[in-house]
């Protein structure tokens, strides 16, 4: 699966690796290449979930050594983004304890709490490599870095993990959704106190689909916590059956018909779908517009494996146009979604 559907795969294979280095890259420039971003984060997260699926032991010994690889060449400078892939390295440290592994997620997870940017209101600050990006709320940041400040708290036994991974959620919530629609715009700035162009774009609010059922069951929050999710997920899927495409997908920008289909954020909301549908907070009248989403995903899957219309990485917007605007690009995490999309129906 992971080498004929999927081949992102090839990225985290060791052999790419060697392949950068018999091409004369040194160690350092290889290191570089392979990369640790989200982007890898998502990949990483798919095919850990798939290694699982399958019992492949294989895959997962690759994962993991994937890892061992990168925290001996160094990790990169901490930000929003680079935090992604450590949920993954949780996962493994979960099921075969490592003490390299270990201080890895006690050291980032001490620092998402004491000293990482913030907002007012003691947001988490949505910088990154290129931009510091000063009193933004993004609402990428649920799933970048939130999800694995939960997952670190639950699993080293620190609760406050957990209740700022709640408080985190509910802030976001507070500035980014929209409440005529119940979907989420990308952003919020405290400096001038709007959402920037009021964008409901589509892989933004994939996020937070994907986000709220794994936040569900790796937190388990307190009641109220959960209520609120719950009911945010409800809301913002009740939208998304309105505006579903004929073919299956959504646009770019969920509510604007003349920006194009997107096939990442529509793969995206397929897999909340399908696990809300699994765990049992979303209601059966969801389940033909996720099966609709899954058949249009895999209709841009060509036969070598590559899986077409995904729009780059994106930034805040000013305009809607900035939007529109996005090329198509060859990603990771375009693959990764599908992939997890299709894991609850192989």
């Amino acid at each position: 699966m992971q080498t004929t559907f999927f081949p992102f795969w090839t990225y985290f294979d060791p052999a790419y690796e060697k392949s950068l280095l018999a091409a004369g890259k040194t160690p350092e420039e290889a290191a570089r290449l392979v990369g640790w971003d989200w982007t890898h984060g998502i990949g990483l997260y798919a095919l850990y979930q798939l290694a699982h699926k399958q019992q492949d032991t294989r895959l997962l010994n690759n994962i993991r050594a994937w890892f061992v690889r990168r925290i001996a060449a160094g990790l990169p400078e901490k930000n929003v983004n680079t935090v992604c892939p450590l949920l993954t390295l949780a996962f493994l440290h979960e099921e075969d304890p490592d003490p390299s592994f270990l201080s890895v997620l006690e050291e980032w997870g001490e620092w998402i709490m004491h000293e990482m940017p913030r907002t007012e209101e003691n947001g988490i600050q949505h910088g990154h490599a290129e931009l510091e990006n000063n009193g933004h709320l993004w609402d990428d940041t649920l799933f970048m870095t939130v999800l694995f400040l939960a997952k670190a708290g639950a699993l080293l036994s620190r609760e406050e993990y957990v209740q700022e991974a709640e408080y985190q959620f509910l802030l976001h919530a507070k500035y980014l959704t929209d409440r005529a629609t119940g979907l989420w715009y990308h952003g919020w700035t405290f400096e001038g106190r709007h959402n920037f162009a009021k964008a409901l774009w589509g892989r933004g609010n994939c996020w937070i689909t994907v986000f709220v059922p794994e936040f569900l069951e790796i937190a388990h929050p307190c009641a109220s916590v959960r209520k609120a999710a719950v009911e945010t997920l409800r809301a913002q899927t009740a939208a998304l059956i309105r505006l579903q495409d004929e073919s299956g997908l959504w646009h770019t920008l969920l509510d604007d018909r003349s920006s194009y289909l997107e096939v990442s954020c529509s793969a995206g909301f397929c897999t909340g779908m399908f696990k809300g549908l699994a765990a049992g907070i979303l209601p059966e009248e969801v389940r033909p517009c996720a099966r609709r989403a899954l058949e249009a995903v895999l209709a841009n899957l060509s036969p070598s494996g590559e899986l077409g219309n995904i729009s780059g990485a994106t930034n805040i917007g000013y305009t809607l146009d900035d939007y529109k605007k996005i090329p198509l690009r060859k990603t990771h995490y375009g693959p990764a979604l599908a992939l997890m999309a299709l894991l609850p129906v192989l």
